[in-house]
């Protein structure tokens, strides 16, 4: 936990750092241009609302490092430095208020849609943003994901206007999958997801995987729920428990997740859990000790991973956040602002087609992670890490998440030549 003497470590470490942040802010003239206006398009408000707001606070103290150094460094000839300013547009959760969002963002003169909290609304917004960028050239828009993982969205709805920064469904099974097939006790599993396309998505791929890696692993059940609708879980836990099932496979994701763990450990369901997002937001918290060794989670990057750069780059986190319900930091948020800012300095301009092209093959590193957009379908290609859920204090978990005494200690690292797969995209591409 971050009161442990282990974790006081990496905070002693950082106090400098996260006060020089501060004074830089206070202390470095603010560009005298324009600022490059980001819009956020997520779920402020409703039963994601935890979500959008730690999305937020990931993208903000990005923006604020950047600015804190400067800004944006273009030359004089390009319009001089400038800073970046992060607006907020709330899509309340639902598709259609995401489409009204991002049209008022445009109203409001940003040029870069940022989203990622439902496949659904990342694939409208990208369908919204295409169609801008035909009717409306002169005002053509950018779109960032952050964490819409369809595979579809950089297969076969690839676009030239849109990057994803995290890895897609698939690429995350794999890693999961790496450590479900060399756990022998485990002969059956319960798939259960989200009804909606990501959900769909990612237990359709866990049936393949199974398939070629684990044969002998008997499917009990595949099951769907309305997403962000369901209030009680335990009668799915009640079902799982007596299906037999040694583990479960969701890609549940915000309150449909945590609801989900806690009311499966409720009724008594012993089993693991393998997720895509069971370190953050409440799960750990809500199942407690039960989940000592049970729940696995892969991710970009754990706060608890082995590198020096890393864990003081969370530390400095957690100062600049210190309440508990704050913290929720992700590695790839960081290094997508970093690369967009990158690519705008590259290109010499602010300019969505300039910075597009610029974008693609680009490497970005920051605080010991590193990666590369790769140019052929706008999917970004680093490490991926799994991690297993105990108890924190140790050399090997000194961070807890959300004060719950608990954190995640990395047991596989695929390297992103490991972690990368094939893709079905045909780029089509505007003129330079």
């Amino acid at each position: 936990m971050i009161g442990s003497p282990v974790a006081k470590k990496w905070l002693g470490t950082v106090v400098f750092g996260a006060a020089a942040i501060c004074m830089a802010v206070a202390q470095a003239k603010p560009p005298a241009q324009e600022p490059i206006k980001l819009a956020l398009v997520e779920s402020l408000s409703g039963p994601f609302a935890n979500t959008g707001e730690a999305v937020f606070r990931n993208l903000a103290w990005a923006v604020e490092r950047v600015n804190a150094r400067g800004g944006v460094v273009l030359s004089a000839e390009d319009g001089g430095p400038r800073p970046l300013q992060l607006m907020r547009f709330d899509s309340k959760g639902q598709t259609q208020e995401a489409l009204s969002a991002l049209q008022a963002a445009r109203d409001a003169g940003a040029r870069y849609i940022l989203q990622g909290n439902s496949s659904a609304t990342a694939e409208a917004i990208l369908g919204a943003v295409e169609k801008n960028n035909v009717r409306t050239p002169e005002q053509s828009l950018l779109f960032l994901n952050y964490s819409a993982v369809d595979p579809s969205l950089t297969n076969e709805k690839c676009s030239f206007w849109h990057f994803r920064f995290d890895a897609h469904a698939h690429m995350r099974m794999n890693a999961l999958m790496d450590v479900l097939e060399r756990d022998a006790a485990i002969k059956k599993v319960y798939l259960f997801g989200q009804d909606y396309s990501f959900g769909h998505a990612v237990l359709k791929e866990a049936r393949r995987q199974l398939a070629e890696r684990r044969p002998d692993i008997e499917i009990v059940a595949e099951e769907y729920h309305p997403i962000g609708r369901v209030k009680d879980f335990a009668p799915y836990g009640a079902k799982i428990k007596a299906s037999g099932a040694q583990a479960v496979i969701t890609g549940n994701w915000g309150n449909d997740l945590t609801l989900f763990i806690k009311a499966s450990a409720e009724v008594g369901f012993d089993g693991s859990f393998y997720t895509f997002y069971g370190n953050a937001l409440g799960a750990p918290a809500a199942i407690g000790d039960a989940g000592v060794g049970k729940v696995i989670a892969v991710a970009d990057w754990f706060p608890n991973a082995p590198s020096e750069q890393g864990r003081a780059f969370y530390a400095s986190f957690r100062e600049r956040f210190p309440k508990p319900g704050d913290d929720y930091v992700h590695m790839r948020m960081q290094l997508l602002v970093e690369a967009l800012v990158k690519a705008m300095e590259k290109a010499g301009s602010a300019e969505p087609k300039a910075v597009a092209f610029a974008l693609e093959d680009l490497a970005v590193a920051f605080s010991g992670q590193a990666g590369r957009m790769r140019a052929d379908d706008h999917q970004f290609q680093q490490a991926l890490m799994v991690g297993l859920m105990q108890k924190a204090g140790s050399a090997s978990v000194p961070f807890d998440v959300e004060g719950s005494g608990y954190g995640f200690e990395v047991i596989r690292l695929l390297k992103p030549d490991e972690a990368q797969m094939a893709h079905r995209c045909a780029m089509k591409r505007p003129t330079r």
